[in-house]
């Protein structure tokens, strides 16, 4: 079942998926906006793979996906998900109002499974029941009564992800929004600003401060959070596009073709061409073992 709510005036969108067999999302090179995602899986554990990356995915958990990530799961059918747009609903504008709710998407600088009890379990089933009533009610209150709702959701998912993944750790909340603004200004401009300065010059911080506040928060430097997020682009593009390893590297900021094939291999340790042999051939090897079953 899909549910889906448009509000054309605003290209607002707001989705509801309940158990879709088909449900997936595959990478787009194309610049357009998808939509953030929160996924709940229902079912028993199952593996998720994003960016052809596999994980366990543990039954009653859900998972916060940004707009450009592709996803696999391994019982689409066991999945309730939350689909919207910026113009639905904007995580940047509401960040402060929603109890720091940009944690979910681009505070973490890691893959958030967040694991929900029986007693969590309850509120998030009654919860998902409003929303269903609420898609279905066709008039002048439903779309604020639905950003409501999902921001109510929001909410109780990110307080049980700082519970779960900040346990411990001496991250006050203007530290918290300054790991949210460094991971936004990268989302926004690592195809073409490699350097922690550049950064660092935007939210009027030192590099040093910065590398000290990342080294309480996640172990690794801003240098290496930069590295991995054009190393991740270099991987899509490679994997879902048919782009040369020229073109790639000039899409991500290197004039040097050169230079971007060191860069990738020193990230990756294997050269661009050996990488996109090796995806090509797990691609082929895949597409051999759907066809044979």
């Amino acid at each position: 079942m899909k549910i889906c709510f448009k509000q054309s005036n605003r290209a607002a969108i707001l989705n509801l998926i309940v158990n879709e067999k088909e449900f997936s999302r595959s990478f787009s090179a194309d610049g357009k906006e998808g939509l953030l995602t929160m996924a709940w899986n229902a079912g028993p554990d199952q593996w998720i793979r994003i960016d052809e990356v596999q994980y366990k995915y543990p039954s009653q958990t859900i998972l916060p996906l940004v707009a450009n990530q592709s996803f696999l799961f391994g019982k689409p059918e066991d999945i309730i998900a939350w689909q919207f747009n910026r113009d639905f609903y904007c995580i940047i504008d509401h960040d402060i109002e929603v109890s720091c709710a940009g944690f979910l998407f681009y505070g973490a600088n890691e893959t958030l499974f967040v694991q929900i009890d029986p007693f969590e379990k309850q509120k998030f089933q009654a919860l998902f029941k409003v929303f269903v009533d609420e898609m279905n009610i066709k008039d002048e209150l439903q779309p604020e009564m639905l950003r409501m709702l999902l921001k109510r959701l929001i909410v109780k998912i990110t307080r049980l992800a700082k519970l779960q993944y900040l346990h411990g750790k001496d991250l006050k909340q203007n530290k918290l929004l300054t790991i949210r603004q460094f991971n936004l200004l990268i989302e926004r401009h690592f195809r073409e600003e490699h350097q922690v300065q550049f950064y660092a010059n935007k939210l009027n911080k030192s590099p040093k401060t910065l590398s000290n506040l990342f080294a309480i928060y996640n172990q690794r430097n801003p240098l290496q959070v930069i590295h991995e997020r054009i190393i991740l682009e270099a991987k899509r593009l490679f994997f879902y596009t048919d782009k040369s390893v020229k073109e790639v590297g000039y899409m991500l900021g290197f004039s040097d073709p050169a230079h971007f094939s060191h860069f990738f291999t020193r990230q990756t340790g294997q050269s661009p061409k050996n990488f996109k042999q090796c995806e090509k051939d797990i691609s082929i090897g895949k597409k051999v073992q759907v066809a044979g079953q």
